[in-house]
């Protein structure tokens, strides 16, 4: 694309795995900034990165770094993102392009960290949770611009499943009209983020890495628009009771409502709230998810380069 170099750099390192059809793994930079207090945020995002590195595959964390989409960050930059916290916003994609022409820093969410993976020829992305269509959307239309994303942007998605905060039986009925794959690795049910249980059905059961490797090549032979979604549980050992779980959301979105809190505001005030109604329980599940996502995102991505 022209003047694209311009707006997105790609580390040696990545673009090395690239050339040589090595396994890579995009993460994202919203959890470092927006997700957890430093020096927790750059400690996870860090190990995050040598779990990647242990099963095989490279790290690429993506941020928006004065200005260009940054697809492997180093750790001076995961240290510049974790200590500067909430000063850095949160950049979707209708915030990308004024960023980028201000010369801005931003924290990509799941929107972001897939256009630029998809701008550097990164397949695989690994996350905690994606957005979707949150509780009470038939009045305020709050929906992620995750889900409209996944739609167009064809990059195959690791996640623990959308956040139990939002309403999951509209978020799999939008993703169904959009004709995005939801998958389950090793479940027939879509898990919840905190908790392995949702009551919903996941498309179809994935046994292995090299299941989700075929069923996403043959949607990238086939031409076929947009991306896959990957939904792994939660650990057993990390998962919380869901009734115990949806009791103090239920708790954090009458507080969000009754403080009027609207818009991208929402996400980051209903976790952090949940996080002190469960006395951090909700924080380490957190963590302990991503490192189970970014683990079988590894063997996905090296799945995918030996069907290349």
């Amino acid at each position: 694309m022209q003047n694209l170099k311009q707006y997105l750099h790609v580390s040696e390192e990545v673009q090395a795995a690239l050339d040589a059809g090595k396994p890579v793994v995009a993460l994202e930079s919203t959890i470092i900034s927006h997700g957890m207090p430093y020096p927790k945020n750059v400690e996870t995002a860090l190990h995050v990165e040598e779990i990647i590195r242990e099963h095989g595959a490279v790290p690429a964390t993506i941020a928006i770094i004065r200005g260009k989409m940054t697809v492997g960050c180093t750790k001076e930059e995961i240290e510049y993102l974790g200590k500067r916290g909430l000063d850095v916003p949160k950049a979707s994609r209708r915030d990308l392009p004024v960023l980028l022409a201000r010369g801005e820093d931003g924290a990509t969410t799941v929107t972001t960290t897939m256009i630029a993976a998809h701008l550097a020829g990164v397949k695989v992305f690994a996350t905690g949770g994606i957005g979707g269509v949150h509780r009470g959307a038939e009045t305020t239309m709050d929906i992620s611009a995750d889900l409209e994303e996944l739609a167009m942007t064809p990059v195959l998605v690791v996640c623990a499943g959308c956040k139990s905060i939002l309403d999951i039986g509209l978020t799999l009925e939008y993703l169904e009209t959009k004709g995005v794959p939801v998958l389950g690795y090793k479940t027939k049910e879509m898990p919840a983020f905190y908790t392995t249980h949702s009551g919903f059905q996941v498309d179809y059961e994935m046994t292995s890495p090299e299941d989700v490797a075929a069923a996403f090549t043959a949607k990238l032979a086939c031409g076929l628009k947009g991306g896959m979604l990957l939904t792994n549980p939660i650990p057993s050992q990390y998962a919380m009771d869901l009734d115990y779980i949806n009791e103090n959301i239920d708790r954090a979105l009458k507080e969000c409502n009754d403080l009027g809190i609207k818009g991208k505001a929402i996400t980051p005030f209903l976790l952090d709230k949940i996080q002190k109604l469960t006395e951090g329980k909700s924080l380490e599940a957190n963590i302990q998810l991503v490192y189970n996502n970014v683990a079988v995102g590894a063997e996905v991505a090296k799945a995918l380069c030996w069907k290349a």
